[in-house]
């Protein structure tokens, strides 16, 4: 059985950071680009940020660039995003996913698996 958890989510000050993880399993990881999307109230969900797992190959949104990294860690399974300097715009919940599929940009349509999701509110 596959499963995507998320775990990291809160509400946070403008300006400040979060790392979100999503624990992976019941995967063979490095068949999978991985990768994280959001969707904030009243708007599509929206890709952040993209891994291939077997070449760690990045990918990421305009809008996040220099502010969030994307990660893996291969020994847990677990993918991890570092959000920093971030903006009341950055607010929705954030869903870790799984493609198979060796690239670093993950794509909506092609999602194989999805995570629960998790809360991230930033303040202002």
């Amino acid at each position: 059985q596959v499963q995507l958890v998320e775990s990291g989510g809160g509400l946070v000050q403008a300006g400040g950071s979060l790392r979100l993880s999503c624990a992976a399993s019941g995967l063979t990881l490095n068949r999978y680009t991985m990768g994280w999307f959001r969707q904030a109230p009243g708007k599509e969900r929206e890709l952040v940020a993209g891994i291939s797992w077997i070449g760690g190959g990045t990918s990421y949104a305009d809008s996040v660039k220099g502010r969030f990294t994307i990660s893996r860690d291969n020994a847990k399974s677990t993918v991890y995003l570092q959000m920093n300097s971030l903006k009341p715009e950055d607010t929705g919940v954030y869903y870790c996913a799984a493609e198979r599929a060796i690239a670093t940009r993950i794509r909506e349509s092609e999602v194989d698996y999805w995570g629960q999701g998790t809360q991230v509110t930033v303040s202002s």
